[in-house]
């Protein structure tokens, strides 16, 4: 594949997937604790950036199983998010993407997660980047 430079300067491109799952308590959403800045220790939506000679769905796919270990998630394309400065290293538009995982799915945090933990929609933790935005805007569409 032929490799372009370009003078303008482009935004990065990231991928970040909310997955639920229900239990006998409601809707729990899989969150991770992120290991490295930005928002060191705060707990996100599993994700990250695209690779070069990547899909978005390979991305999203990839991502969530370095993180969380789940493998066999089925991921529909919900919306991108390109709000100025949601992200401190610059320009990041995020593809977001949603699965919902079965109540006895086993997840282990990898990569470039700290820990990796189930939540109840109604008692989230304070999250990093817009992904307290994001989560509402989902379950709003649902």
């Amino acid at each position: 594949m032929t490799q372009y430079t370009y003078k303008y300067p482009r935004p990065a491109l990231t991928v970040d997937m909310m997955v639920t799952r229900n239990v006998s308590s409601g809707i729990e959403i899989l969150l991770i604790q992120r290991l490295n800045p930005p928002f060191q220790n705060q707990w996100a939506l599993p994700g990250g950036f695209v690779d070069m000679e990547e899909t978005l769905e390979h991305a999203a796919s990839r991502e969530l199983a370095e993180e969380t270990g789940l493998t066999d998630i089925v991921l529909s394309q919900f919306k991108a998010f390109s709000t100025l400065g949601r992200d401190p290293r610059g320009h990041t538009i995020s593809v977001i993407f949603t699965g919902l995982a079965s109540k006895d799915s086993i997840v282990r945090a990898g990569d470039d997660a700290k820990n990796v933990s189930w939540f109840s929609v109604d008692k989230l933790p304070s999250l990093a980047f817009d992904h307290a935005e994001i989560i509402q805007e989902v379950l709003a569409s649902t």
